[in-house]
């Protein structure tokens, strides 16, 4: 895995493997004999992953990975064909673990290898897709009569759009990289290989900005994409949230920018922005 920065602690038991870097969780899927596909007992792993993430007040940004090369090529069939986990019927987990679970930080898939099934699912449970132009993506289960029950037939649509979404759910074919981000499904196009890297790059990008306000943002798109019942609803969820992080952050924010700061569409703040109390 490529990385930068100093790990501060790493856990590499079992099938799941949690690295914390400064403020950046790195989680792995590792399960590379099967191709990272996952089983009850790996789905339960990654659900509490996530939840341990976002009670980390340290950590701001996830990414998920595949070890060996693959992300995920979706659930273990092997166990399906064996007997049907009760895991399956629980309308409290997904299949998958976190497909059913909301954070309340970003999570980045790096996508390299398959990425099929349930495992293109995961992709599009994050928020954002870094994918190899080599990656492989699909509806593999078509095949074996498996249906997306890890929110594939909600979050697919969504980002690409109904009429491709249906492309993809009714034929099953595989689409790789270059078309995925012709179609909004890659957020990142990156060449073999460097997927990992280039997730970790876009994870930094994010821990720089003032997060009271991208996190409000951010859940304002979710519920207004999701949730909402009506245009003025969404509006109003948006205000409503928004607000208080106008009378802190963008207070602070505003004064820099006076100050000199963040002008002509810099991003690299400096000094950089550390939330703290207005100038009086």
């Amino acid at each position: 895995m490529c990385t930068s920065g100093k790990t501060e602690s790493t856990s590499q038991e079992g099938t799941v493997i949690v690295e914390h870097l400064p403020e950046i969780t790195m989680i792995g899927i590792n399960r590379p004999e099967k191709r990272n596909c996952v089983n009850s007992s790996t789905a339960a792993a990654l659900l509490q992953a996530f939840q341990d993430f976002d009670k980390d007040d340290s950590s701001k940004v996830a990414v998920l990975y595949g070890v060996g090369g693959n992300f995920c090529a979706g659930f273990d069939l092997k166990e399906l064909s064996d007997k049907p986990p009760e895991s399956l019927a629980s309308s409290d987990r997904g299949p998958m673990g976190p497909s059913r679970y909301e954070t309340k930080k970003p999570v980045i898939a790096a996508v390299e290898g398959f990425a099929v099934a349930g495992g293109l699912e995961l992709a599009l449970w994050c928020d954002l897709r870094v994918i190899e132009e080599t990656a492989v993506m699909g509806v593999f289960c078509r095949r074996f009569g498996v249906p997306l029950i890890d929110g594939g037939t909600v979050r697919l649509p969504a980002i690409v759009g109904l009429g491709r979404a249906l492309d993809l759910i009714l034929t099953g074919r595989a689409i790789k990289g270059k078309e995925a981000a012709e179609w909004g499904l890659a957020t990142r196009l990156v060449a073999c290989g460097t997927a990992i890297g280039q997730a970790l790059n876009l994870a930094q990008s994010l821990i720089k900005f003032p997060q009271k306000c991208m996190l409000v943002d951010r859940a304002s798109t979710f519920n207004a994409t999701f949730n909402a019942k009506s245009l003025q609803e969404a509006l109003q969820f948006e205000h409503e949230n928004g607000i208080p992080v106008v009378m802190e952050e963008s207070v602070v924010g505003a004064q820099k920018f006076v100050d000199g700061i963040g002008r002509h569409g810099k991003f690299h703040l400096d000094p950089p922005f550390i939330p703290e109390k207005a100038k009086l």
